[in-house]
């Protein structure tokens, strides 16, 4: 069943003496409950102002907007009340890159701060705070100052207040940017533990596709304020469509990386190719395989292997030797083997 359904969503800015811009075009997302849906893309892709679409924090210009079979808009036009609307968001929790806590206040005054219109005695306020900030492991700063913690910890009580109001979704928008690598990674493993536990369903935006290989489920990309490809995070990255997916998948980018690094020539009868293939899936050496069934001489110039979706994926970047019937016969052979096969040149431009 789906929790949050975005059909033909755009959303235009008008502009007075400049040309309009086209934040999101026709975009349709359908969310499952339960779901850790990654949205990703670099910046200006139009992923910020999607999401904000979910809880009306931006109108859409055209479209359609239903959030736990309440419908927000319809055909571009709001039509829920700003009353019913006000009292659905408390459902919708939401964090964000900056964490915009109030730092003349504690930690448990922070989180207190979003319930405050909840009616709770000052004993069960106090106590459900506290339980928020166990759920964050943040039981023994409560009581401190959002000036005298962490990074990380202050995205920790953002999350708690984002909780406050038992929500079904939660949003994060770029939560984790502004983070350092290790603290990204407890973030998003609080996020997994929180989409277990709760049962929330998280919609994660990133431009990080680290983040969304940790814990996403499903995923879509973003360019230009188009979505140009989603579905189940495994089969979009294990079998990509379209070239700036293919950028993102399998540590791509740091294979264009590799590349500008080794400054590489092709010679005639050479090909480059990029490979991406679940390692449970291929037993034998690709390499070897290569030249004992197809007499082609390959050679390895990068290798990653990553856990997706708790699956190990593969990626080589490796030269290949061979006439053209060779070539296309290597090809041919790596497909068979469920590989996905991306042929580069000495730049790492798809061909």
């Amino acid at each position: 069943m789906s929790i949050i359904q975005l059909d033909h969503v755009s959303v235009t800015f008008k502009r007075k003496k400049e040309e309009d811009v086209k934040a999101v075009q026709d975009v349709t997302l359908h969310i499952e409950k339960g779901d850790i849906y990654g949205i990703v893309g670099f910046s200006g892709a139009g992923k910020s102002t999607l999401v904000r679409t979910i809880n009306l924090l931006q109108k859409p210009s055209a479209g359609s907007v239903t959030v736990d079979g309440v419908e927000f808009v319809k055909d571009g036009k709001q039509v829920i009340s700003e009353k019913d609307l006000r009292a659905h968001r408390r459902k919708i929790g939401m964090i964000f890159q900056q964490f915009n806590l109030l730092n003349e206040t504690t930690v448990i005054e922070n989180i207190a701060f979003a319930l405050k219109h909840s009616g709770l005695s000052d004993e069960d306020l106090e106590a459900k705070c506290r339980k928020l900030l166990k759920l964050v492991d943040l039981e023994d700063k409560a009581e401190a100052y959002p000036a005298q913690l962490s990074g990380g910890q202050q995205q920790r009580v953002a999350i708690a207040r984002a909780l406050a109001n038992d929500p079904d979704i939660l949003l994060s928008d770029e939560a984790t940017s502004a983070l350092d690598p290790q603290t990204t990674i407890q973030i998003l493993d609080l996020l997994k533990k929180l989409n277990k536990e709760l049962g929330l369903t998280i919609v994660l935006i990133t431009h990080e596709m680290d983040a969304v290989k940790k814990v996403a489920n499903k995923v879509a990309v973003m360019e230009n304020g188009k979505v140009i490809e989603k579905g189940n995070l495994r089969e979009v990255f294990l079998h990509p469509q379209k070239e700036l997916t293919q950028k993102f998948v399998g540590g791509s980018l740091q294979v264009v990386d590799t590349l500008k690094g080794l400054d590489i020539t092709l010679h005639e009868n050479e090909a480059l190719y990029q490979l991406v293939y679940n390692l449970n899936n291929v037993e034998k050496s690709i390499i070897i395989e290569l030249y004992r069934q197809l007499g082609v001489e390959a050679s390895m110039l990068y290798g990653n292997v990553e856990i997706l979706a708790d699956e190990p994926v593969g990626t080589l970047l490796i030269t290949a030797k061979g006439d053209a019937d060779q070539q296309k016969a290597t090809v041919k052979f790596l497909n068979e083997q469920g590989v996905t096969v991306t042929e580069l040149d000495e730049r790492g431009n798809r061909l």
